[in-house]
């Protein structure tokens, strides 16, 4: 599953952390403590282990979100739906082993008719939010290996 590239809002937001993969995975896909290192998420309660049809609810930037993991592929790549206020959204997280560390590549879409009237400015939003999740993760993972 990709975000859908013909949706009314999409961004992206991709860097450079300096750890080892396996801490960046573990950090990003232990869903139940993104609230104790990501400021835009308050709460999250997962329903089960991490994998395809798992179930998580979680409240980021004051709104609730419903999201379920679609696809995961353990060091690689994890992909999510979510739904919130009438807007439907594909989130994929992509991780690359690099020398000295992990690139890593977040994309979202969202569909629906907010999304279709509020456009740009949903847009602009989704793209903060992506570089604020990719650089809470980045400050996250290098704390931990100094």
């Amino acid at each position: 599953m990709d975000v859908n590239r013909k949706a009314p809002a999409i961004a992206s937001a991709e860097g450079f952390i300096r750890a080892p993969l396996d801490l960046v995975w573990s950090v990003q896909t232990n869903i139940g403590e993104w609230g104790r290192w990501n400021p835009d998420v308050q709460s999250v309660a997962v329903k089960g282990p991490v994998q395809p049809g798992t179930e998580f609810r979680w409240k980021s930037g004051g709104r609730s979100i419903v999201s379920k993991i679609q696809e995961l592929e353990p060091g690689r790549r994890i992909v999510w739906t979510g739904r919130s206020f009438g807007i439907r959204a594909i989130h994929v997280w992509t991780f690359a082993e690099r020398e000295g560390g992990v690139w890593v590549q977040t994309e979202e879409s969202f569909e629906g008719l907010v999304v279709v009237l509020v456009g740009g400015a949903i847009r602009i939003a989704l793209g903060s939010t992506l570089q604020r999740a990719l650089t809470a993760l980045k400050r996250e993972c290098e704390r931990r290996v100094q």
